[in-house]
């Protein structure tokens, strides 16, 4: 099976977004497909071509054995909006500059398109499944424009909104399947009334088999003092990491939080916690690799969303559970759901920091028995409910049904 999955993210960029494209793509490597993927020069979530990278329109590259086919944007982490959707219309536009590979095109079995953005997931679906005919599968990771209403980012019944709306009709109404990162996506879906073929991919984490069947490993970090947590991913308008900080002193706590990654909150909180002295530490931006063995080395993670979206489930919730780190959730919808009914950690409403203060409190002061067996519970998830390699296998044979 040969398979292009198009995406606006991927490594070596670092986030959320470029992590689940990446294990997506190696993960069905891993059960035997070619994969190639078509992206942009990278450039997140610095807003600027990484080196080794620019002063260039394409680049074609090989990593992990995926061919990953690079072409220029408009590279920005400015809060403009503007400025943000002509990145997005730059490849937008360069989708269509290698449709110009006509005998590639012509070998794919399927194309899997990453919405949101929506104005590429438009572009791709016209080229792939209008023009080409090909198999296209719509891979929805975010319901915009519901979650930029949510986020106070678009006023309902805009125009912004009414085109967004559009879009989102289009993408759902041309693919020949989709697949939602969480139930709540993949019903909405449905809503419209196309009942199409359906995958529910959640974004895990793959892992060594031999990391998940050792459980003694819950027997480390027992020892919270000081209780030291962690928070890796985008520091962005939906998480609101710079309101969490100025809202709790985790200095007062006795309590480290370690902040890792960028986005356009990362300067203003650098330079609140350089002014403050509030017990945060920031590392800025590292790459998936050292992310990975950083976590293991702390006691929690702190999950936060500012708002409640719908659909939204953080794949920081799924990149811990290998680890076997504990989740202090702060938030709602399928997020909570899956924190509560697995006991992977404690839960707090979104923007609710004294909830979330006393939590963090809770999990420093609890039993060491207490807290061993939320550690349990996060190893046991990712080898079974939450296995990446059982999920690949199935999402395999889900291509090629189609």
């Amino acid at each position: 099976m040969n398979v292009l999955i198009v995406s606006f993210y991927y490594p070596p960029e670092m986030g959320a977004a470029p992590s689940r494209i990446s294990n997506m793509a190696e993960g069905l490597l891993a059960q035997g497909s070619d994969v190639d993927v078509l992206t942009c020069l990278p450039n997140y979530p610095k807003g600027r071509i990484f080196d080794g990278y620019r002063h260039r329109f394409s680049k074609r590259e090989t990593l992990n054995g995926i061919n990953v086919f690079r072409y220029w944007t408009y590279a920005t982490v400015s809060k403009n909006a503007v400025a943000r959707l002509l990145g997005m219309l730059v490849f937008a536009v360069d989708i269509w500059v290698f449709g110009l590979k006509f005998r590639r095109i012509r070998s794919y079995d399927h194309v899997i398109i990453q919405s949101p953005p929506l104005p590429i997931g438009c572009s791709a679906m016209l080229l792939f499944r209008c023009l080409y005919r090909k198999s296209t599968v719509l891979n929805v990771s975010d319901l915009w424009p519901t979650s930029a209403v949510e986020l106070g980012a678009v006023k309902e019944g805009s125009t912004n909104y009414k085109v967004l709306k559009w879009m989102e009709n289009f993408v759902y109404k041309k693919a020949s399947a989709y697949q939602g990162q969480s139930k709540e996506i993949v019903d909405h879906i449905e809503q419209f009334g196309y009942h199409k073929p359906h995958f529910l991919y959640r974004n895990l984490q793959p892992a060594a088999d031999e990391e998940l069947s050792n459980f003694a490993a819950a027997d480390t970090l027992v020892e919270r003092k000081p209780l030291r947590l962690v928070y890796a991913g985008l520091l962005g308008v939906a998480q609101d990491i710079l309101g969490l900080v100025k809202a709790i002193d985790f200095k007062a706590l006795g309590v480290e939080l370690h902040i890792y990654g960028g986005g356009n909150q990362a300067e203003d909180i650098e330079e609140y916690v350089k002014i403050h002295d509030c017990g945060v530490t920031c590392h800025g931006y590292k790459t998936k690799v050292e992310i990975n063995k950083a976590l293991g080395i702390y006691h929690a993670s702190i999950v936060p969303l500012a708002v409640t979206i719908k659909g939204a489930v953080p794949s920081k919730i799924f990149d811990l559970l290998p680890h076997g780190t504990p989740i202090i959730f702060c938030g709602g919808g399928e997020g909570e759901i899956i924190v509560n009914d697995y006991r992977l950690g404690l839960v707090s409403p979104p923007g609710d920091y004294k909830h979330l203060t006393e939590n963090i409190c809770l999990l420093k002061n609890m039993s060491d028995d207490d807290y061993r067996q939320f550690r349990v519970n996060c190893l046991k998830a990712a080898k079974g409910e939450f296995s990446f390699t059982e999920q690949m296998k199935q999402y395999y044979l889900f291509l090629k049904k189609l």
